[in-house]
């Protein structure tokens, strides 16, 4: 954000006006005053307090100032900003996560797999403006969070407030891929996708996840599947949202790489394996460029005048000067 004028020759002018102001001020002070000191003949002279003097130079200070404001507020003073504007559609993705107990395992360079999952779907989000994203939470049972949108305040939002176990203990990865191709199928984007991340196999819900897979190659949705951990025994620390509870210590993950190749076979979709947080970070960058799409973006200008601000600031200057003028000089006296 930039400051600008209408008609900036109008500064010009008011500074032009305050230096002959202050140069015809001491012209005429120095040739029409009659100075005179004050005090016993051969004694000192009297001189004017030095706390006086400096509430002198305040006051035409104050003075100044105030009327040069009310240049600037003449010339017209703007923010100005640049916005840009995207001019064709992006993809429409819907991030299917698992929030199961099991995400809280912390082997992703000592965080755990849930807040690596949702840092990699916000700089996801921050690299691609012109997608609609949406998300959905996987536990015992599915849900739908955030139906695909361009708004990055109510993803980032609610994937803040989003908790391991806030749907149970379970991983119905069959109900999530179904509410994610539900939420797709009547969309216009050029590019449809759904991106499951998990670490779990499939362990509840009324759908296997195989059949879901396969209706999304039916609606030209691509699937991804990101599988997140390694199997053995994981150090595991999170806080129950319904209990309010701690719970840790060490979690065997019996993480089933198998199980989902065979979902992400059926859907004719890909499946990466995420050991860590830096392959983690890979199998984002093979979705951003599987889902590329290239955008077409204008810039337009955006102005906001602030005058209003400039003529109160000079009002208040002008007011307690005069104020200061009339009942200050006395306090000093």
């Amino acid at each position: 954000m930039t400051i600008g004028f209408e008609h900036p020759f109008l500064i010009l002018v008011g500074l032009l006006a305050l230096i002959a102001a202050c140069c015809l001020s001491r012209f005429f002070r120095d040739r029409y005053t009659v100075r005179i000191p004050l005090g016993s003949p051969g004694g000192i002279p009297f001189k004017p307090p030095q706390k006086f003097r400096w509430f002198i130079h305040l006051l035409r200070g104050m003075e100044r100032t105030g009327i040069f404001l009310l240049f600037i507020a003449a010339a017209g003073p703007l923010f100005i900003s640049t916005e840009t504007l995207w001019l064709n559609r992006g993809a429409d993705i819907i991030f299917v996560v698992d929030v199961s107990p099991s995400m809280a395992a912390r082997d992703m360079e000592n965080h755990s797999r849930f807040d690596t999952a949702r840092d990699m779907v916000r700089g996801f989000a921050l690299n691609r403006p012109t997608d609609a994203l949406g998300l959905v939470a996987v536990g015992n049972d599915a849900a739908l969070l955030l139906p695909p949108t361009v708004d990055r305040v109510s993803l980032f939002s609610r994937l803040e407030t989003l908790r391991i176990g806030e749907l149970g203990d379970g991983t119905a990865l069959g109900m999530g891929l179904a509410i994610a191709a539900l939420h797709l199928k009547d969309s216009s984007a050029p590019r449809r996708s759904v991106v499951l991340i998990t670490d779990g196999e499939n362990n509840a819900g009324a759908l296997h996840p195989e059949t879901a897979a396969a209706l999304l190659p039916e609606l030209g949705v691509s699937l991804w599947i990101i599988g997140v951990g390694n199997s053995g025994e994981v150090p595991i620390d999170y806080v129950d949202p319904i209990t309010k509870m701690r719970r840790s210590g060490t979690f065997d993950s019996r993480f089933d790489p198998e199980t989902l190749k065979a979902i992400a076979q059926k859907g004719e979709g890909s499946y990466i394996p995420a050991p860590s947080a830096e392959a983690f970070a890979h199998a984002f960058s093979q979705i951003h460029e599987g889902e590329m799409i290239i955008g077409r973006s204008g810039t337009i200008l955006r102005t906001k005048g602030f005058q209003e601000v400039c003529i109160i600031a000079a009002l208040v200057l002008l007011g307690l000067r005069g104020c200061i003028r009339r009942y200050g000089g006395r306090a000093l006296l």
